[in-house]
């Protein structure tokens, strides 16, 4: 037998063809994706806005330290700078400028002394007319910043667990109605309770019961003082807007009540009308007007009778002295004595 190995074929010289195509290929697609890289841009607006809605979302709040000015918002501007920000202006400022903006943003002007002044007026009319019953405590009114509320409460308005009316208080309304009813502006009326709970067929909780109530009260008001229903709107708070403390009988009664919110705004000034203001007189009038006072006081002032004088207690010496000149002189008694 032969130990002699069959000899290996020779290999070909040089690299196959399709290697030369595979690396043009290759080096075609390199250069297309680096050409698309290169003219890609990314909108920075678009970013910022979605990272700050997440950090809101989150309750984070980065800070961002400015280390270099900003560049372009592509590959190839990013070679050139867009300029130098001013040192003065730092991150806080500028978050303390956007936040105070914001902040006077959401301020509600004050009212001016003229819608002040014609909205006291507006109260008077209407503690004017319901008189007796804020004296029977069934109605209480007061101011709160432009609205003026009138609670009306559950004593002697409505009975116990129940939205209907007792029948004299519709009087209460009419008279509550023709007040308001000429001047125009938000009527809103929000029904409250006390913090028992109520379970009837009726009503399921105290929020069916203050809502009942709202609605009964608005559609008493504009039957009786023919109020567009387009001013009104009724609301329903249940026990959870107290004025008092529900562990007294007195508490509770006041929180059981209707409120009627009458907001106004500044043409209410136009209606009523502005303040009568403040007459000034020059000095010389001033002082001739409190001479003249003066002079009248003295003139009206009716002098002090003068003080009689205590009689004189006669001595006998005196009584001898006298009764002698009367019986010589034959003088009358006078009762005066001479010394």
């Amino acid at each position: 037998m032969s130990c002699e190995s069959t000899p290996a074929p020779k290999c070909p010289d040089g690299i196959p063809a399709w290697v030369l195509t595979f690396a043009d290929l290759m080096s075609l697609l390199l250069a297309f994706f680096v050409l698309l890289f290169s003219f890609s841009e990314m909108d920075v607006q678009k970013y910022k806005q979605v990272a700050g809605s997440m950090a809101e979302a989150f309750g984070v709040q980065r800070e961002i330290k400015i280390k270099e000015p900003p560049k372009g918002i592509n590959i190839i501007a990013q070679e050139f700078s867009a300029g130098t920000p001013d040192p003065k202006t730092t991150a806080n400022e500028v978050r303390q400028h956007t936040t105070d903006d914001f902040m006077n943003f959401l301020k509600v002007p004050k009212p001016s002394a003229a819608f002040v002044d014609a909205i006291s007026k507006e109260k008077d009319r209407l503690q004017l007319a319901l008189a007796d019953e804020i004296e029977k405590g069934m109605v209480e009114i007061k101011i709160e910043d432009r609205t003026i509320v009138v609670s009306i409460l559950e004593r002697g308005s409505f009975p116990s667990g129940s939205e209907k009316l007792i029948g004299p208080f519709r009087k209460v309304l009419d008279k509550m109605a023709v007040t308001i009813g000429s001047n125009p502006g938000e009527i809103n009326v929000a029904g409250h309770t006390d913090s028992r709970p109520i379970r009837t067929a009726r009503f399921r909780s105290n929020w069916d019961l203050s809502a009942s109530r709202a609605v009964t009260v608005v559609h008493a008001l504009m039957q009786e003082g023919s109020i567009p229903e387009t001013r009104f709107r009724a609301e329903g708070y249940g026990d959870t807007r107290p004025v008092d403390t529900n562990a007294t009988e007195d508490g509770r009664a006041r929180n059981r009540r209707v409120e009627v919110n009458l907001v106004y705004d500044e043409s209410l000034v136009s209606r009523v009308g502005p303040p009568e203001p403040v007459k000034s007189l020059p000095e010389e009038q001033l002082y001739f007007d409190a001479a003249e006072k003066k002079q009248q006081a003295r003139a009206d002032r009716k002098p002090k009778a003068p003080k009689p004088l205590p009689p004189l207690k006669r001595s006998w010496a005196d009584e001898y002295s006298l009764e002698s000149m009367r019986m010589k002189k034959d003088l009358p008694d006078t009762g005066i004595i001479s010394r």
